[in-house]
């Protein structure tokens, strides 16, 4: 069988991701976006694994919901408190599954075949390797970490993953741990970020506030808690209220009710309540700092932007996100606080002159990439697996 050549060729790539919240699907739409952007000579499809395995999703014909749906709510609630056990029992389920899901995906690629396959997501990795390497054994499997470190065993990091792609020293360093060949582990600057966060805008701060019914010259929050909002926002606008020189921007995500709510309370201070959009990156322009949970991709997001951050690291974090909170602290990036009750003091304290621009000053010194560099990387892989000569200025690992 003759190789294809990735420089001649039309090449496809596999791109798995699923919607539990949102930030796999986000992440896998900003890298095509980058891909079309780049001009890469690769035809791009889309896996929603959590569709695809429909048929043996245990929890929805207990229950009538999808395993997503179930942690979007969560989220949304936060409901959190036992995830870390919840996880443990979905990836037993997943270990149960494995062979008939291994077969399923096998037929996918033999049908579609894909030249890479490039897992976004955690938790199946073992699964999506194994078939790649039995129904295409020449096409390169490729898992790229979108939360900043793995929570192993069996989270993100797997003994079967070929090559892995990540956004930290720490996750770098847990897949050397593992025993991954370091010329198969790559080290991006960051989280993949929507390509909108590296455009300049032309607006004018003071005008867009003024449009927004905000003043120009107060300090201004932005309270974001992911694409499903979270009903916390309402307690933090509470103990905000009393502030003075403070406004505040809220992005609800798709909780239509939160939104509601907020805009039906009588604040002092400034607000504006918006709910899900696609407009993260204009709002955050126009603010000075973020309040929100430690998840990778708005977190990045606002680090991109240039705010610092004030985030919560308690038994209700997501287990995987709790690391987040601890390179926070050891970049100086913000405040991590071990409850939101403490917020209305951790505001008032990042708003110091000193200890904001000593913050703020930490920020600007982080310059992420990762999503215009990873189409690189992964033209070396490809390059790499039909034992072509590697083209100039790509990124090693």
């Amino acid at each position: 069988m003759t190789c294809p050549n990735p420089q001649t060729e039309r090449l496809k790539i596999a791109f798995v991701y699923f919607e539990a919240g949102g930030g796999h699907r986000s992440a896998t739409q900003a890298l095509s976006a980058a891909i079309e952007d780049a001009g890469r000579p690769w035809e791009i499809s889309l896996l929603n694994l959590q569709e695809f395995l429909d048929e043996i999703d245990l929890v929805r014909r207990l229950t009538g919901y999808r395993v997503q749906d179930i942690y979007n709510a969560m989220l949304a609630k936060r409901w959190t408190l036992g995830a870390a056990q919840l996880l443990a029992v979905f990836q037993a389920a997943i270990r149960f599954y494995h062979p008939h899901i291994v077969r399923l995906l096998e037929g996918r690629w033999r049908a579609s075949r894909p030249d890479m396959v490039v897992s976004l997501i955690p938790n199946f990795n073992r699964s999506l390797a194994e078939s790649v390497r039995r129904a295409l054994p020449s096409s390169p499997f490729v898992t790229i970490l979108t939360d900043m470190a793995d929570y192993p065993p069996h989270f993100w990091i797997e003994a079967e993953s070929e090559y892995l792609i990540c956004g930290t020293d720490r996750a770098v360093e847990q897949a050397l741990g593992m025993g991954h060949p370091a010329e198969r582990v790559f080290h991006t600057s960051g989280m993949i970020l929507n390509p909108a966060f590296y455009r300049t805008a032309n607006g004018e701060v003071t005008r867009e506030r003024q449009a927004l019914g905000l003043e120009p010259a107060r300090r201004t929050g932005l309270v974001m808690f992911g694409g499903q909002g979270a009903r916390v926002m309402v307690d933090i606008a509470r103990r905000l209220d009393g502030l003075k020189n403070l406004q505040l921007i809220f992005l609800c995500g798709k909780d239509e009710g939160l939104r509601a709510r907020l805009g039906r309370m009588r604040l002092r201070l400034p607000t504006y309540v918006e709910g899900y959009t696609q407009r993260v990156q204009d709002f955050m322009r126009i603010s000075d700092f973020f309040i929100g949970k430690p998840g990778p991709g708005s977190l990045s997001e606002a680090l991109q932007m240039g705010l610092p951050v004030i985030v919560e690291r308690n038994a209700w974090t997501l287990p995987q996100e709790r690391y987040n909170t601890d390179w926070v602290r050891e970049k100086g990036l913000g405040i991590v606080l071990s409850s939101f009750r403490q917020v209305a003091g951790a505001v008032e304290r990042l708003c110091e002159p000193e200890v904001f621009e000593r913050y703020a000053a930490n920020v600007r010194v982080l310059k992420n990439r990762a999503v215009l560099e990873i189409p690189g990387i992964l033209a070396q892989i490809l390059q790499k697996k039909h034992r072509a000569p590697a083209p100039s200025g790509s990124q090693a690992g």
